[in-house]
Order: C-alpha cells, then sequence, then structure tokens
C-alpha cells in the first residue's frame, strides 16, 4: 500500500479586509457551462440538474438611462473587435447567448454551432466559449479600451464575511467557521445570497467565482485561468485534485491542506486525439497555467467526481501530469448499486476519517 497523503498545514492567513465581481466547463453542448459573466450581478450562467446542466439567463433588470451616442460609439469599436476575431455575428442577439460557428475549430469533427457568444445589451463588452472538448477557446472583448484589464482587489469584489445562514449552509456540508476563513470564503455586499470563493496566488487576489445556494455557478470578470487554493501546494511534494471548491474545502476537513480544485468541472468523455500543444489545450489552461507548481510532486492524487464525466476529467489529467506519478481516488460504496460521488459527499455521510481513509486508499492509474 503506498504512504498516505502527508498532511500540509499552513499558517493562517492575515486577515480579510471588510470590503464597504461547475460541475462542468469542458463540456459537450449536451451540459455546456458558462463561467465567462461579467461580475457578481451575473449575466448567465448554470444550473445543476439530475440529469446535466442548462443555462438561465438574469431576471429583467430596470433599464438604465443609455447615452444613445455612446452606445452607437461602442457598438461600432465593438463590431469591430468582433470582426477581427473572424466571428460571424448574423444571428447574435445583445443580451442573450447565442451559438456560433467558432472560427478556431469549425465547429468541430460534426461542424456543429458549438461557440456561446453573449454580447452586453449595451454593447460595452462581449463574451464567449465555445464547447467544443478539443477547442475550448473562450475570452472577452470591451468597447472601451481602458476597461480591459482592470486589477482585481478585495475592495473591487464587494466581499464582506459570510452571514449566519451562510456558515449554517456549509455547516450542513461539515465545513468548518475555521476553513473557511483560512480560505477567504464570503459573500457578495447585499441582499442576495451569493458565496465568494476567491482565487489568490502569493496571496494576492486574482479573480473569484460565484455560487447561490441552489447550485448556479459562474466567475468574475478577469478571473485567471487556475486552480484554486494554488498556495496551498507551494513546494508540495504531494498533490491532492478535486472537482470543486467545497470539495476543496472538505479535504481540508479531512486533514489535507495540499489540496486544490479544477476551476470548473469535467469532460463528457476522455478524448482520443494526442493531446494538443499548451498554446492550443485551451481547456485545460488553468492547468498549463499552474504546471510549474506540480515539478517537486512526486505523486498526484486525482479526487474527482466518481460520475462518467469525473473519471474522464481524471484521465485527462493523469495524460497531462504523467501517468507514473497519478493516483486515483475511489469513493466508498453508497448501497449494492451505487458509489458516493465525490468528497463532501463522503464527509457528509462517512465523517472526516472516512474520507482520509479514502483519500489514503488511493491506486496508481493504470
Amino acid at each position: 500500500m503506498p504512504p498516505p497523503a502527508r498532511l500540509h498545514r499552513l499558517p493562517p492567513p492575515p486577515p480579510c479586509l471588510v470590503a464597504s465581481n461547475t460541475s462542468s466547463n469542458l463540456l459537450s453542448l449536451k451540459r455546456p457551462n458558462i463561467f465567462l459573466p461579467y461580475s457578481a450581478e451575473f449575466v448567465s450562467g448554470i444550473a445543476s440538474k439530475s440529469n446535466g446542466f442548462h443555462c438561465f439567463s438574469h431576471p429583467p433588470l430596470s433599464k438604465p438611462t443609455v447615452d444613445m451616442d455612446v452606445e452607437k460609439t461602442d457598438s461600432a469599436k465593438l463590431k469591430q473587435k468582433i470582426e477581427a476575431l473572424e466571428v460571424k455575428l448574423e444571428s447574435c442577439t445583445p443580451g442573450q447567448f447565442d451559438l456560433l460557428y467558432c472560427p478556431k475549430c469549425k465547429g468541430g469533427r460534426l461542424i456543429q454551432r458549438t461557440l456561446s457568444f453573449h454580447i452586453s445589451r449595451s454593447w460595452s463588452f462581449a463574451l464567449w466559449r465555445c464547447f467544443d472538448l478539443q477547442c475550448g477557446w473562450a475570452g472577452q472583448v470591451f468597447a472601451d479600451n481602458n476597461k480591459e484589464n482592470p486589477r482585481v482587489s478585495r475592495e473591487n469584489l464587494r466581499l464582506e464575511p459570510l452571514d449566519d445562514e451562510l456558515l449554517g449552509y456549509f455547516a450542513e456540508r461539515m465545513i468548518s467557521k475555521e476553513t473557511l476563513q483560512r480560505n477567504n470564503v464570503m459573500q457578495v455586499v447585499g441582499g442576495k445570497k451569493i458565496i465568494a470563493f476567491p482565487y489568490r496566488r502569493n496571496g494576492q487576489y486574482v479573480g473569484c467565482k460565484y455560487r447561490t445556494l441552489d447550485k448556479k455557478f459562474w466567475q468574475g470578470r478577469n478571473t485567471e485561468k487556475m486552480l484554486y487554493g494554488i498556495d496551498d501546494i507551494v513546494d508540495a511534494d504531494e498533490i491532492i485534485i478535486v472537482e470543486g471548491e467545497v470539495d476543496k474545502l472538505s479535504v481540508e476537513e479531512a486533514g489535507y491542506c495540499n489540496c486544490v480544485s479544477v476551476p470548473g468541472g469535467a469532460p463528457q468523455t476522455v478524448s482520443v486525439n494526442k493531446i494538443p500543444s499548451k498554446e492550443k489545450d485551451t481547456a485545460f489552461q488553468y492547468l498549463w497555467n499552474c504546471i510549474d507548481y506540480f515539478k517537486k510532486a512526486s505523486r498526484v492524487i486525482l479526487a474527482t467526481d466518481g460520475d462518467a464525466p469525473g473519471q474522464a476529467l481524471a484521465e485527462e489529467l493523469a495524460r497531462r501530469l504523467g501517468k507514473e506519478r497519478c493516483w486515483r481516488v475511489h469513493w466508498p460504496r453508497k448501497d449494492e448499486s451505487s458509489s458516493f460521488k465525490d468528497a463532501n459527499e463522503v464527509l457528509k455521510s462517512l465523517g472526516a476519517d472516512a474520507l482520509r481513509a479514502a483519500i489514503d486508499k488511493a491506486e496508481l492509474v493504470a
């Protein structure tokens, strides 16, 4: 039996200032996930269903007063930038997500409309993602060049500590207040119950992912493509990878801080093609952006979800990280016909000791 993953306890972070911005992004069109909305007041996102995911739009908002001359100017500027991307806008409606042909993959092997494209109602910005597994092209562009890369900070994310209701929500999932505080899990300022998972590198905020209580997820503007919890694996010789922020917190409750989460989720199937170059492997750009953190790791434990997409994700990660150092967690049986799905399910149902035991029993990837 391999030695258990080592515990990496980190010193608590400095106090978080209070400011007075799933499962699956690499999926085919059968289960699309859009993680590109503009800020904490989301434009669109995903909602979890028992049979997959579907896109939804925000509720109607009151129309702001708009300077028509400015809007016309923004429209012309944005159209020019979109045309430079070779995106055809023949069927795009501002304020909605439309499916177009991707100029990068040309619709993939089946020549389908795989590019989810959104233009804001005011024509101030556009954002997009291709859901072809071999493509994954994504990005955003602004009519005003001055808005391209605003700095992410605690202040402009507008976050505050979790209130009692949200602390109770996590307590039901066996996540302690101490673990939440160490990971700077907060909520968006305002009346809505929106959980915020800040993404940090070297202690600095580089973006944020948001979640509502009914499992709608989205990422904030300018969030870097990276793993969640990256500061916890600096110089780690063993690294655990999970498939969601709550699972990362769950693994910490089991005693292991050397854990990171993928930012979105899993592909439907394992690709039969060769791994693309780093520049073209856009669906796994978050991994390549953090690849230096894995140089010292002799053992990588893949604790992804137990469903088919989760297994596909584990296989794709192992292909990129090297199967010779990757170990796969198999979640305990729930009953005769099924197993627990993920780390948090095991923590809630069986406790921290059972979760730790499942991780310690990880098997070498074949």
